[in-house]
């Protein structure tokens, strides 16, 4: 049985806690990504303009057969869009991308632009709130039912939360058994910010963690599973991201319950070292300890 809790947002919204994430499938196989996912169950897709697919991932919703209403879209501005006017441009390019007339969940992608990933304390203050703007006034036009941020530390989380008019519903970030970000997640709780938990399964870094292993063979499910029902019982939204639908079928499969002992046991697995050959994207590169 696909799992189909959802996690109330502040804005009155509510959102799928198990999404497929489409970070590196290409534009020519997410459509059918997208329309394997929706057949196994998942209600929820997250794309992004920098992904260079929500061509792809809005045709798959678009041919999935299943109502527009009851599925939840993500998609990100991109994290060098730092101005009201670029940021307003790209809103409605990505509407017409997905060839859609709005989106679930409007999210900025990163704080800093890509080349600039948490380099020289720079936060970008001014302009995340010019873009932030924009995503307001896109939501009060019907765009976007929800607005959010991504890779958001603390201090950015407060100029948007202090600033701006709308709180943000959502900080999507890296978080997985051996990075687990507890003291940013716990602002964010207490500021009525969900979280989002992208590469739940440390793009497959964590597979052959010895520890992570023991614990999945006990519960007799697979490491994948263990990961993303970890991040579901922290009060996540999990993204996972495969093309595979008999991975997606696995992923989904969560009907079981990880014990408290356990969830320790996970809480205080060992940071990883490497994410192999994903450590050239700037997030997996810079929070290694």
């Amino acid at each position: 049985m696909t799992y189909n809790e959802k996690i109330d947002l502040d804005d009155g919204t509510s959102i799928p806690a198990l999404g497929l994430g489409t970070w590196l499938i290409d534009d020519a196989d997410a459509a059918q990504a997208v329309e394997d996912a929706v057949s196994v169950g998942y209600r929820h897709v997250d794309t992004a303009q920098a992904y260079g697919n929500e061509a792809g991932v809005g045709a798959g919703i678009r041919r999935c057969g299943v109502p527009r209403e009851e599925l939840f879209v993500t998609t990100k501005v991109a994290a060098e869009n730092k101005s009201y006017d670029s940021a307003a441009a790209s809103i409605d390019e990505s509407l017409a991308r997905l060839g859609l007339d709005r989106v679930d969940l409007l999210i900025i992608h990163s704080p800093q632009p890509w080349a600039e990933f948490r380099a020289d304390d720079n936060h970008y203050y001014a302009e995340n709130l010019e873009v932030w703007r924009a995503m307001e006034d896109a939501r009060a036009a019907g765009k976007a039912r929800s607005i959010g941020v991504s890779n958001f530390l603390v201090d950015d989380l407060k100029n948007i939360i202090d600033n701006g008019r709308v709180r943000p519903a959502v900080n999507q970030v890296l978080a997985h058994v051996g990075n687990t970000p507890f003291e940013l997640i716990d602002f964010c709780t207490g500021n009525d910010v969900a979280v989002e938990a992208y590469s739940p399964v440390a793009h497959g870094a964590i597979l052959n963690d010895d520890e992570v292993l023991a614990v999945a063979a006990a519960y007799g499910v697979s490491v994948p599973q263990l990961c993303i029902r970890y991040i579901l019982q922290l009060g996540l939204v999990a993204l996972p991201k495969t093309a595979n639908r008999s991975h997606m079928e696995q992923n989904a499969a969560l009907d079981f319950t990880i014990s408290e002992d356990d969830m320790a046991r996970l809480r205080a697995v060992k940071p990883l070292e490497s994410y192999g050959e994903h450590s050239f994207f700037p997030v997996f590169s810079t929070q290694l300890g």
